[in-house]
């Protein structure tokens, strides 16, 4: 079946609330992200494929509601996959709680029935490459991309420590054409192991101690210092159970203190921006 896609690059609106410097879904119609959310719901399936990657299987499923046409991805992974607890509702807590701290960075995502089944339906974004062709062809980020792309980078490991997501490779670090980092695969996130809730995953006393985030944007970590458990619970309780909740507090704990000990060791100036 042949549809006519139109381009799925989303507007914010640009309020306070959101980190404009790590902002990565950007401007393209004039359309609010809860309009997609309603799409995403509602659309007619006017086809499907299999996308061919993944251990989770995801689908394409191509959209339709009126003369507007998208394309989206839905997972419904649940329970142990390959050794690893997987879980579709993941994807969509994610998205909750990238909108909750104000990033814009993970496509719109919400859950949808398909076949009779649930699962989680993220608004499918046109991508250039990853982060394991781009090592692997040594293709350099141009100059005048560079610094955006280093922000973008460590905004996405502090994002992925406070929500304990295990499953950030190469080939799920995303770009677009103009190089902006695009957020996706999260269905082996919110870990409540002591593991996870003792140490990030990133940075200096990280599980993944070379991979740093040594400046990040001060509304990010306003941000995250506002976010308690019923926040949490209000924003993406549906998806998130008590020990989950709770491991992300003890993770944004651990986050704070990673920032405090990074100022007072090199300035708040080198740190926040």
């Amino acid at each position: 079946m042949k549809i006519k896609i139109i381009s799925i690059l989303f507007v914010f609106t640009l309020t306070g609330l959101f980190l404009t410097a790590g902002l990565q879904l950007e401007v393209d119609k004039v359309k609010e992200r809860g309009e997609w959310e309603i799409f995403l719901r509602s659309a007619d399936i006017a086809g499907h494929e299999d996308i061919g990657e993944g251990i989770t299987k995801p689908k394409k499923l191509f959209l339709k509601r009126g003369t507007k046409e998208a394309m989206g991805v839905w997972k419904n992974p649940e329970g142990i996959q390959k050794g690893f607890k997987d879980e579709w509702r993941y994807e969509v807590a994610a998205y909750e709680m990238d909108k909750l701290l104000g990033l814009g960075m993970v496509p719109p995502t919400v859950e949808r029935k398909f076949r009779g089944r649930r699962g989680s339906l993220q608004l499918w974004i046109e991508l250039e490459t990853n982060e394991l062709e781009r090592v692997t062809n040594e293709i350099e980020v141009p100059e005048e991309k560079k610094e955006k792309w280093l922000k973008s980078t460590y905004l996405a490991r502090a994002f992925d420590s406070l929500i304990g997501n295990i499953d950030r490779t190469q080939q799920n670090i995303r770009y677009t054409r103009d190089w902006r980092l695009i957020l996706i695969d999260h269905s082996r996130s919110f870990r409540t192991k002591r593991i996870y809730t003792d140490q990030l995953i990133y940075g200096k006393n990280g599980l993944r101690s070379t991979m740093l985030f040594p400046t990040l944007p001060r509304k990010f970590i306003e941000a995250v210092k506002s976010l308690n458990y019923d926040r949490i619970k209000n924003a993406a309780g549906d998806y998130l159970g008590y020990y989950e909740i709770e491991a992300v507090l003890a993770r944004k704990k651990l986050l704070l203190k990673e920032v405090k000990d990074m100022i007072e060791e090199k300035g708040e100036e080198e740190v926040l921006y």
